[in-house]
């Protein structure tokens, strides 16, 4: 008793006093600044396509879509210089009296109204464009109506001048210029393959739409057939099929190739996540496609080598995030129907019609469901035979060491996830010693990955390390449980380690491409070179940034060439790893590359001189896919 009043006595000294002072109220859009990550997710640099200057300019993006699904203007300019954004559209016009108050106040938006003014829009919430407003450090407004416009700027939020009504010449729609706050999006970059991606998008989304961006025009006739076209990275076995109905537009094929991609959409917004509509439309699909043969197809069989799409319009649509990357798991109903049962209904009628009424493509897709079933036959055994083995062997696996969230679980974190494939426990040790436990999982490699090119199949799926490796990511039945959002190559930058990544680039083309297609895969850089003096130390990632350092260092710095990740200590590994100044470049598959032939090229039989040619000079694409 003693020890306890003596406990109570000690820590009430170190107690800290609260009282109204410690209260704050922040004006305006303080808040937003404050605390960012709630409004618009990371922030980033612009290095990563969900970076928030991205996100900013979907916001304002999503507002001039709203305007032309509700069949006002059929043009958006978009204009990005010197790292301001500019976006035009030919809508109706943000009414004058309202202007400030919806570009200036939360919670302020002409979508919270149960008229028709926006049915089934993508912001719903009020927040997008205020959110913009404060994170820039300049924002411009300016709207034309009736042969009038109204203009405001702003800076950090905050109103610094307005003019109008005046009189104008001009069509009627918004105007919205803004600059992102370098003190929030430090030394930020917009990248061309992620905006064009972005607006390839838009425009397949919302047919009759062009989008002008610094001239170069986006524009699709045919909707998400055009986005699958755009998708496919092997020939499709027969035409696309493609199926509209009210608020709801489906595409599908199917390609020489191994497991499924799908692609979904809510009211023109990318939910790339998926959500409710996209696991409704999967099982649709596959269920009305296995019904129609009348034959006991296993589902895995039916999805191996799709990929498709679905885009459905919905009023109050609830999504996980104000990033809206994923329709919220609740079913929700429209008009009555559930979105499942919608989803469902108009799968099973239109898909069965249209396999009844093309008999060559029903016989391609039933050869083809064949096939992946006698595929899926013969590797059975052997997958029988070494997964026992292989899930012992996971459970105490010294070679994977994780960590504490994982990309399936619901964690605020989820999507920071990542694991390093490494090269042996040399390179591996440095970055398990200075990871992030909480996000960073690290798999060692024994030696070189098997050679998923030459091998047969059976030989790959009966390689232990293939199967360790595709348990610690949870890819055994497909990406839908994928534990890292980000999958990183970290291998030495020497010809051992290009081969390897050569070897793993090729069993994910090979077997996992869907995780190359949503972006999972990624390389790591590390630097070549540590060029210091006793005052300063620079990490160089090429010759040019060396020569660059020692100029600016002089008088004859100490230059470290680094071998191998190995020879990195953990202290300085630290940095090159975390998610503020990591350097990954994506892997990603260019439209018209052909995989099969890609990989025939880098893994088949070369000559010594070719292969030479091939590891020194291997560059990983960043085209979109």
């Amino acid at each position: 008793m003693l020890v306890l009043k003596n406990m109570e006595r000690n820590l009430s000294d170190y107690q800290i006093a609260y009282t109204e002072d410690d209260i704050k109220t922040l004006e305006g859009l303080e808040h937003v600044r404050h605390r960012p990550g709630m409004y618009i997710g990371k922030l980033g640099d612009g290095s990563h396509a969900d970076d928030g200057i991205y996100v900013l300019l979907k916001e304002v993006l999503d507002n001039s879509i709203d305007e032309f699904r509700m069949g006002s203007g059929k043009t958006i300019e978009v204009v990005i210089e010197n790292g301001y954004v500019s976006v035009r559209d030919y809508g109706r016009g943000i009414p004058f009296k309202k202007m400030l108050d919806s570009v200036s106040i939360m919670n302020t938006s002409g979508k919270f109204d149960e008229s028709k003014a926006f049915n089934k829009s993508v912001g719903l919430n009020g927040v997008g464009s205020k959110a913009v407003n404060a994170l820039s450090s300049s924002f411009v407004v300016k709207s034309i109506r009736d042969n009038q416009e109204y203009s405001a700027k702003f800076e950090a939020g905050k109103l610094i001048e307005e003019n109008g009504p005046l009189s104008s010449t001009e069509s009627s729609g918004t105007l919205i210029r803004f600059l992102p706050d370098n003190a929030i999006f430090t030394n930020y970059v917009f990248r061309e393959e992620y905006i064009e991606n972005m607006l390839r998008n838009y425009a397949y989304l919302n047919t009759g739409l062009t989008i002008v961006y610094n001239g170069k025009k986006f524009f699709s006739k045919n909707g998400l057939s055009d986005l699958l076209n755009e998708k496919l990275t092997s020939d499709n076995l027969y035409p696309i099929v493609h199926l509209k109905g009210a608020d709801i537009e489906i595409a599908f094929t199917h390609a020489d190739q191994n497991g499924e991609d799908f692609y979904s959409y809510v009211n023109g917004q990318y939910t790339s996540q998926g959500g409710t509509h996209q696991s409704a439309y999967r099982e649709a699909l596959a269920r009305t496609i296995k019904e129609f043969y009348n034959k006991n197809f296993e589902i895995s069989d039916v999805r191996n080598g799709i990929i498709a799409a679905i885009a459905i319009s919905v009023e109050n649509p609830i999504f996980e995030s104000q990033t809206k990357i994923k329709l919220g798991s609740k079913d929700m109903s429209e008009n009555g129907v559930t979105i499942t049962k919608f989803i469902g209904d108009f799968v099973k009628k239109e898909v069965d019609n249209y396999l009844h009424k093309n008999h060559e493509t029903a016989d391609i897709l039933q050869k083809k469901i064949s096939e992946s079933e006698k595929e899926r036959k013969a590797i059975s055994d052997i997958q029988k035979k070494t997964r026992n083995i292989i899930k012992k062997a996971s459970l105490h696996n010294s070679k994977l060491r994780d960590c504490r969230v994982h990309y399936n679980s619901q964690h605020t974190l989820a999507n920071e996830t990542m694991i390093f494939i490494t090269e042996g426990d040399s390179a591996s040790g440095s970055i398990t010693k200075s990871r992030n436990v909480n996000i960073q999982a690290v798999f060692s490699l024994k030696g070189k990955p098997i050679n998923s090119f030459k091998e047969s199949k059976s030989k790959v799926f009966s390689n232990e390390e293939f199967n360790l490796l595709c348990a610690a990511l949870n890819v055994e039945d497909g990406i839908e449980n994928l534990r890292y959002n980000k999958v990183i190559i970290a291998t030495d930058a020497d010809d051992d380690g290009m081969h390897i990544r050569l070897l793993l680039v090729t069993m994910f083309l090979l077997h996992f491409p869907d995780i190359i297609s949503h972006d999972h895969l990624y390389i790591l850089q590390t630097p070549l070179f540590r060029v210091r003096n006793k005052k300063e130390t620079i990490y160089c990632y090429s010759d040019e940034e060396r020569n660059d350092a020692i100029e600016k260092l002089k008088l004859n710095p100490e230059i470290t060439r680094f071998k191998g990740l190995g020879e990195i200590s953990p202290d300085e590994f630290k940095d090159f790893i975390s998610v503020e100044n990591m350097r990954l470049d994506p892997v990603k598959i260019k439209k018209d590359d052909s995989v099969k032939e890609m990989i025939k090229f880098y893994m088949g039989d070369n000559t010594p001189a070719r292969q030479d040619f091939i590891i020194r000079h291997l560059r990983i694409e960043e085209d979109v896919v």
